[in-house]
């Protein structure tokens, strides 16, 4: 998938909102295990619909309800609903940053059955699902695209609906860092500041604060990685892992796992790195980052995962040894030369 959204795409989605009735049933639906951008699309999205007068909104994720502390705070909170309490059947369904229908779980059933869907994406690894699909793999976050039909659909940006999608497109640039941070997404974030935000708050809360545990566990899995200077064409290799066991010695819930990936990137001395995240026994959640000398969606894709050139992940089993002897060994057929 080379190409965004085209404007019958647009066309439809908003004739697909447009055709719902306003005590109709709309849900909203984001990943497994939600990130910064999953949420922050999503409930910027719910509050864009409250403010077209929909008033039977929800959203939710599948697995476990339990929102990450830095998004606790997020506008919209309210909109969501745990797994068993989504809408058993919707008028119309709206699924966020999600590349294939496996990562709904259990929700996929509501997508099929809905008369309407739209999947508002920016995978370039995203597999094609839903009815109507806006997905643009050149998009920075998804909120990029969630903003784009907010506002074909004349929905004006507020403070609340922008702290959203703002902490959902700083967390997918890794604060306007990563590759993907181009003129346009600074246009979007200044146009998102304007409405009353206080970026230097937002950034303290979504990306510097955490509890002491977290901090002792996250010394401790960095205290493990290796260093691969051979692998990935001599491009080079760090990795580490989390098991569930650290996470009970600490006292921590799943999710502070999920930003282990940005120290164990910044190794000078490799291109790739992963990070190996028990989820039960003998499986493990993969992370996979380039910094430009291997597509590692490419490795994510061969295991039945996704994401982009520069980051992806898949599910893996096995031990953390077998888990990155595979991707040891599929780097090399993915180097872009």
């Amino acid at each position: 998938m080379t190409d965004g959204p085209s404007a019958d795409q647009w066309a439809a989605a908003v004739a697909a909102v447009r055709s719902t009735g306003p005590d109709d049933e709309i849900q909203l639906i984001c990943h497994v295990n939600p990130d910064g951008d999953a949420l922050g699309s999503m409930l910027g999205f719910g509050l864009g619909l409250r403010r077209l007068g929909f008033t039977r909104v929800r959203a939710t994720f599948p697995g476990d309800f339990e929102v990450p502390t830095p998004y606790q705070r997020l506008p919209g909170v309210d909109l969501l609903v745990p797994e068993p309490d989504a809408f058993a059947g919707p008028r119309l369904v709206l699924v966020f940053d999600v590349a294939s229908e496996s990562r709904l779980g259990a929700l996929a059933g509501r997508l099929a059955a809905a008369p309407a869907s739209v999947v508002l994406d920016h995978h370039a690894s995203n597999t094609g699902f839903g009815g109507v699909r806006l997905v643009d793999p050149h998009a920075a976050a998804t909120s990029v695209v969630a903003e784009g039909l907010l506002s074909r659909l004349g929905v004006p940006l507020d403070a609340e609906i922008a702290e959203c999608l703002y902490v959902a497109l700083a967390t997918d640039t890794g604060s306007f860092k990563f590759d993907m941070t181009t003129v346009s997404v600074h246009e979007l974030a200044a146009r998102l500041i304007a409405t009353g935000l206080r970026p230097g708050e937002i950034s303290r809360r979504t990306f510097d604060s955490k509890p002491f545990g977290a901090m002792k566990l996250t010394g401790e899995v960095i205290g493990r990685a290796v260093l691969e200077p051979a692998a990935a064409g001599g491009r080079g290799m760090v990795w580490t892992y989390a098991t569930l066991a650290d996470l009970e010695r600490h006292g921590q819930p799943p999710y502070v796992l999920d930003t282990l990936i940005d120290p164990v990137r910044s190794v000078a001395e490799a291109d790739v790195s992963v990070v190996v995240k028990q989820t039960a026994a003998g499986e493990w959640s993969v992370s996979l980052r380039s910094k430009g000398a291997v597509d590692v969606s490419g490795v994510a894709v061969s295991q039945g995962g996704g994401g982009h050139r520069l980051a992806a992940g898949f599910t893996g089993y096995g031990e953390p040894a077998d888990v990155v002897d595979t991707v040891r060994r599929l780097l090399d057929s993915y180097l872009i030369r």
